[in-house]
């Protein structure tokens, strides 16, 4: 059975939710009350509705109340945002996700009951920071305060070297959880190269320049394996 999912608010950071849930083969009820904004998402979503979600009437009149997950994607009108989330949890939507604008707005979400706040511009940022002050990472994502993972290039000083040799657990306190390699062999007469993800690395494996070490840890640790060189 398809999960079904309802956006509400066709923002930009709405209209890619909708976009990407209808592409992974879900149900998307898409609401907003501009009427362009219906109007442009009308052939991807499953259903585009143009109605007020703060109107519990609305919504229940749009059958929102036997969706899966709904995800508030309104942000720039803090009050409109609380009280639709609000009234999804009073509707029993056991799964409300809801974007955050400011600290204390994420606050509100949460105690009205909200499974995750997201802030979508503040993570962007502190993403796009660790890149610019740390080049050799690739991706970072927090896990929670303080911890997080990250996607980093093999330092030069490292590389050739086995697991075992590199200490990377021992030396940074971090856990290694995946390597992406690249790999060139010959298909059908033809040289060919793909990515693999080695989920289980072992002591003895070699890591090379241009491999990806997938870590987790505290974020101070990784900071200190990423200004190693």
């Amino acid at each position: 059975m398809k999960r079904q999912v309802a956006v509400i608010g066709l923002g930009r950071f709405g209209y890619w939710v909708a976009e990407t849930l209808v592409k992974e083969g879900c149900e998307v009820l898409a609401i907003d009350t501009d009427p362009e904004k219906i109007q442009a998402i009308s052939d991807l979503a499953t259903f585009a509705v143009q109605c007020d979600a703060t109107d519990e009437r609305a919504l229940k009149a749009v059958s929102v109340q036997n969706v899966d997950v709904a995800v508030v994607s309104i942000g720039e009108n803090i009050e409109a945002s609380i009280l639709i989330v609000q009234t999804l949890k009073e509707m029993g939507i056991k799964q409300v996700i809801a974007k955050g604008v400011t600290a204390q707005h994420g606050k509100i979400l949460k105690n009205l009951g909200v499974s995750e706040v997201i802030f979508p511009e503040r993570d962007a940022a502190i993403r796009l920071a660790r890149r610019l002050v740390s080049p050799n990472v690739l991706e970072y994502l927090e896990l929670a305060p303080g911890f997080s993972v990250e996607e980093l290039t093999v330092p030069d000083h490292m590389s050739g070297l086995r697991l075992c040799e590199a200490k990377i657990q021992e030396a940074y306190n971090v856990n290694l959880i995946g390597i992406r390699k690249k790999v060139t062999r010959m298909v059908k007469g033809r040289m060919t190269t793909d990515e693999v993800f080695n989920v289980t690395p072992s002591l003895d494996d070699v890591i090379e320049k241009g491999d990806i070490l997938v870590l987790v840890g505290k974020q101070e640790d990784l900071q200190r394996l990423t200004k190693s060189e």
